[in-house]
């Protein structure tokens, strides 16, 4: 009843102050968008103190700064941060679920086709604690559902394995995960292919009266976010999609809400290296012509 009321109370605040619409980017700007840096270092970008930098002149392509994907809790939660092939993980052994998962998206990875779907669940091993196993959720009437999907890492061997380990996985209920859950994961490579990369961050939220399953006690979440951001060459533009644990009929576009509005309910700073204008430009409103759907 607590998420539904926020989730009711979000739409009412997007009802009152609607979406805003602008023109949509051209796709010469799109294509400034630069392939994904070869290293990467865990950690916040935040706390290294990195910023994104003007380009030094017209000629110059915009790089988006590695990690600018990774979120900063803001609630005082457990964590263990993994940084796996595909994706890094902010997990809660309290709960046996992650806080967050977050990734970047290229095009090239999005067409990927190299390598075919794993489907061994297993726990990831680079966890401290408690964690899931495949046996939690048996007869359950839960899926397994994924938050980076294997879908987005087919572009890996690697990647396809570790998108399996149970710390990027949730129970969901399987009208939602077969439903537009899976609706939006391929909609995301979509908007990937059209604007060359993006930065997502998916996970539950994590609530207090969560119900447990399984002998590990796994936690079972109320709703789930994804919240995802593109670089024009200009300018950040983000979108986000809150929904309850359960059955939909709406249409996809119709769910996209701002991003702040998540930050709200999941006590999450999302994207927080983007330097604070842009951060709060891109996360205020939902840019309707910057999303094809």
């Amino acid at each position: 009843m607590v998420i539904a009321c926020l989730i009711g109370g979000l739409f009412i605040y997007d009802y009152f102050f609607p979406i805003q619409q602008v023109s949509r980017q051209t796709g010469k700007e799109q294509k400034k968008i630069v392939s994904k840096p070869a290293v990467k270092r865990p950690g916040s970008k935040k706390e290294s103190g990195q910023r994104a930098s003007a380009p030094a002149s017209s000629t110059k392509t915009f790089q988006i700064p590695a990690r600018t994907e990774i979120p900063q809790l803001k609630a005082k939660r457990k964590e263990q941060i993994i940084r796996h092939e595909g994706y890094t993980v902010s997990y809660n052994s309290d709960y046996r679920i992650a806080n967050w998962v977050a990734y970047e998206l290229t095009a090239s990875e999005a067409k990927s086709q190299k390598t075919e779907r794993s489907n061994k669940f297993v726990p990831d091993p680079q966890v401290k604690g408690a964690t899931a196993t495949n046996e939690d959720y048996t007869r359950t009437g839960y899926d397994r559902g994924h938050l980076a999907p294997a879908g987005d890492m087919k572009w890996s061997a690697k990647a396809m394995r570790e998108s399996f380990y149970l710390s990027n996985i949730c129970p969901q209920k399987p009208k939602l995960n077969r439903g537009i859950w899976k609706e939006l994961e391929e909609q995301c490579r979509l908007w990937a292919m059209d604007n060359g990369k993006l930065l997502i961050a998916t996970g539950p939220v994590i609530t207090d009266d969560m119900k447990r399953l399984g002998k590990n006690r796994v936690a079972v979440p109320n709703a789930f976010y994804k919240v995802i951001c593109y670089h024009t060459g200009k300018e950040y533009k983000g979108i986000a999609f809150l929904f309850e644990n359960r059955d939909y009929e709406n249409a996809l576009k119709t769910m996209a809400i701002p991003i702040d509005s998540v930050e709200r309910v999941t006590g999450i700073d999302f994207f927080p290296s983007i330097p604070d204008k842009e951060e709060k430009a891109m996360e205020a409103t939902v840019d309707s012509n910057s999303w094809s759907f």
